[in-house]
């Protein structure tokens, strides 16, 4: 029984911390509330498009991750008014590589022009000024870096 009884004081001690640990986590998830649900962090891409020669329609951009790049799923993107030779719009993104792909919709439709062969009969362009060579510019052609706080990023429409 003496054994026992020494052993009591050690049981109680460790029972009585393991009943604060959840109370203690509990009062932490309620104080810092942002810990327990952090959004990913955001970046500001600034696009500037240049060598637009017709300055009306809009621009027409897809903004894709690595995987949705090649299967045309953008992660961010719009529709923006063309009023002269250089169109500036800004993203939030959160960092990683990212590659655009866009064309110039100068008739207003909605789609992208093309020949009865199906080649383009509107501008496009891909970011780094990448080339198309026999369908749009390759991945490793188009990627870019979109880094904390802000990245800049120019087109050049050929």
């Amino acid at each position: 029984m003496t054994n026992m009884t020494n052993r009591l004081p050690i049981l109680s001690l460790l029972l009585s911390a393991l009943s604060v640990a959840p109370a203690a986590l509990l009062a932490a998830a309620l104080i810092l509330p942002q810990a327990a649900s952090a959004e990913p962090a955001r970046t500001k891409l600034t696009l500037t498009i240049s060598n637009i020669k017709e300055h009306k329609g809009a621009l027409s951009l897809g903004i894709f991750d690595a995987a949705g790049y090649e299967t045309d799923k953008a992660v961010n993107g719009g529709s923006i008014p063309v009023t002269g030779a250089t169109v500036t719009a800004t993203f939030d993104l959160p960092p990683g590589q990212y590659g655009i792909k866009m064309f110039h919709d100068v008739d207003g439709d909605g789609k992208m022009g093309t020949n009865p062969f199906g080649m383009p009969t509107e501008p496009f362009a891909f970011s780094n000024s990448a080339p198309a060579q026999f369908g749009p510019a390759k991945w490793d052609a188009a990627k870019f870096e979109v880094a904390a706080p802000s990245t800049a990023h120019a087109i050049k429409f050929n």
